[in-house]
């Protein structure tokens, strides 16, 4: 019975889960042995016949997780007993060659890095998609004037497609970043105990050079017996950047459903069931379910720095954890990215009530181009600032007519035409340079190059 829902299929994509499978991860650190051999070979560290003895065992599949994991029963330890089992599957003047010139991190940092690097071709493609979708939206509602809100009030007019090209840049960033740190987090670590090559000599560096290019990795440059814990943490701090922008859409979204604005929705589909106890609800518990994500992954973070500090060259308190976050990390924000993208997809904008709502306030959200207006006639931006203030106060008590009470006053009156003010209070009217920029954004999302 599965304890995680990871592990019983609630979170989680399937191309995600099967690189994080065990399995998989017993393919990617014999991969690593069998680099390693090879390249030794092909640098006379290691007899030929040893190196093609090697690969043809793993090539063939002849290790698997049920004999590693008898092994470790005895043992007490997951890579002794990887390399147990290709010595038991081995010719005898193969065994002195396994594993030879390593440890166990040689196997475990480097196939994390090999984990990575799949997860983030998934993720990478996932962000593009998201983006894409952000970007459509936004072009399709760029002409949409709504209430721009800050502190939780109306504002001033905004494009509503201006929210959807906001997150779509953000997510290109994200690819930006990842792409940029790669170079630090894709590391091939192949230098044994303490990270000097000892047994391999000069040859060391030229072994992890091969073994890197061979899994498309990069050789890091110096380690100690492990590839330095900053590493992990720049790697966990982009994912969790990450999140926290799907977390940023994701209130957004939550709190436009809100009954009082319902400008939009989360798909709901025939025959869901928002709550159990209310027949009329319509919960966005998907992009609740992302706010509730993004709160474990800040907790990893916090562990994945207090990793960075170990004892000399290595000590074991990060290990345990790191079977947790690393995995944990990428599988939760790869399927943050797949609610989204099903999120964005379905959406449902109410337009009737977007319009409804810079209603609201009667045409009081229209007072910062109004006060404009006054300035460009020469009145000063104080007195402006106070006169419409006054009035807009004063509407809160009275419920007068804003248009009207703004008309009869005598500074604005003597300023500004009715039709000038009239003007004014088109929403079409302040939509400023936001279709520009919309057009400009989903032209770089277009441009945009995933390798």
């Amino acid at each position: 019975m599965a304890i995680l829902p990871i592990d019983g299929g609630r979170y989680g994509t399937k191309e995600m889960l099967n690189i994080f499978n065990e399995n998989q991860k017993i393919k990617y650190q014999l991969e690593v042995e069998g680099a390693v051999a090879s390249a030794q070979a092909k640098l006379n560290l290691i007899p030929i016949d040893a190196s093609k003895d090697i690969l043809n065992i793993i090539r063939l599949g002849r290790i698997t997780i049920n004999q590693i994991k008898k092994l470790e029963v005895k043992n007490d330890h997951d890579t002794a007993s990887l390399v147990e089992a290709i010595s038991k599957k081995c010719k005898k003047n193969t065994r002195p060659w396994i594993h030879y010139g390593l440890t166990s991190n040689d196997l475990v940092d480097t196939s994390n890095s090999m984990q990575i690097r799949d997860a983030l071709k998934i993720m990478e493609d996932r962000i593009y998609k998201l983006a894409s979708i952000l970007l459509a939206k936004a072009i399709k509602y760029k002409k949409l004037p709504a209430v721009g809100r800050t502190h939780g009030q109306h504002a001033s007019i905004i494009s509503f497609g201006l929210k959807f090209a906001n997150w779509g840049i953000e997510m290109l960033k994200h690819l930006e970043r990842l792409e940029e740190s790669k170079k630090r987090i894709l590391l091939c670590k192949t230098l044994g105990v303490v990270g000097t090559g000892s047994l391999m000599g000069s040859q060391a560096i030229n072994v992890q050079k091969i073994v890197a290019k061979k899994l498309k990795l990069y050789s890091i440059d110096v380690a100690t017996q492990i590839i330095p814990r900053e590493r992990y943490s720049e790697y966990v701090f982009q994912l969790v950047l990450i999140s926290s922008t799907l977390e940023k859409i994701s209130i957004e979204i939550r709190n436009l459903q809100r009954t009082e604005i319902s400008e939009m929705q989360e798909y709901f589909k025939s025959g869901q069931i928002g709550s159990s106890a209310i027949p009329i609800k319509k919960n966005p518990i998907k992009s609740e379910r992302i706010s509730s994500l993004v709160k474990l992954l800040r907790g990893h973070l916090l562990t994945s720095l207090e990793n960075v500090s170990l004892w000399h060259e290595r000590d074991l308190s990060n290990s345990a954890n790191e079977r947790f976050i690393i995995p944990t990390c990428t599988i939760l924000v790869d399927e943050m990215l797949d609610i989204m993208i099903k999120i964005i997809n379905n959406l449902i904008i109410n337009k009737d009530k977007i319009v409804q709502n810079i209603n609201l306030t009667k045409g009081r959200i229209f007072s910062e181009f109004i006060m404009q207006a006054l300035i460009k006639k020469g009145v000063s931006r104080l007195i402006a600032y106070k006169t419409i203030q006054k009035i807009s106060f004063s509407f809160y008590q009275d419920k007068i007519d804003y248009i009207k009470s703004l008309k009869k006053n005598k500074l604005i009156s003597s300023n500004l035409t009715n039709k000038e003010i009239n003007e004014i209070f088109i929403p079409e009217n302040h939509l400023g340079s936001s279709i520009t920029m919309i057009e400009k954004c989903n032209a770089m999302v277009k441009n945009a190059i995933i390798k």
